[in-house]
């Protein structure tokens, strides 16, 4: 019997997304522990930022300094995390309006268990120790003390 003929091939994509002025300053920003938004046409204030204005399709480049606190507006509790998720015990997952923001960015929170998570519940970033300019920059937010 003969052998079968065999071609191994790895089949991949390398590429590298340029980011642009506008996402590249929201993550240089969260490089140095800050948090920006982008203002839109109409005046709203976005975060994460966009580059393009989602009602106009108009180009957005204002910048605007936010704040590392907001509220839950919505949230999802992990009760098992998996190895790719951003905590290794329960957490939430939460739509966060950061102050001054009008729209609301996903991140994870730990509230220390279920019961101390809600809707409308303040919280704060925690940053990592060392930052590069990325969104696990903020490793998530914890509930703001008063």
């Amino acid at each position: 019997m003969t052998e079968p003929l065999a071609a191994p091939h790895v089949l991949e994509y390398p590429y590298h997304r340029s980011v642009g002025p506008v996402i590249g300053r929201f993550l240089a920003a969260l490089r140095d522990r800050r948090i920006v938004g982008v203002r839109a046409v109409d005046g709203r204030v976005l975060v994460p930022p966009i580059e393009y204005d989602p009602n106009t399709s108009e180009s957005l480049s204002e910048i605007v300094p936010l704040a590392d606190t907001g509220v839950v507006t919505s949230w999802t509790w992990i009760t098992k995390p998996r190895p790719q998720h951003p905590l290794d015990r329960p957490f939430a997952f939460a739509l966060i309006r950061i102050d001054g923001a009008d729209t609301a960015m996903l991140h994870a929170v730990d509230a220390g268990g279920e019961g101390a998570m809600s809707t409308g519940m303040r919280v704060r970033a925690r940053w990592r120790a060392e930052t590069e300019g990325a969104i696990t920059d903020i490793v998530c937010f914890e509930p703001e003390v008063s």
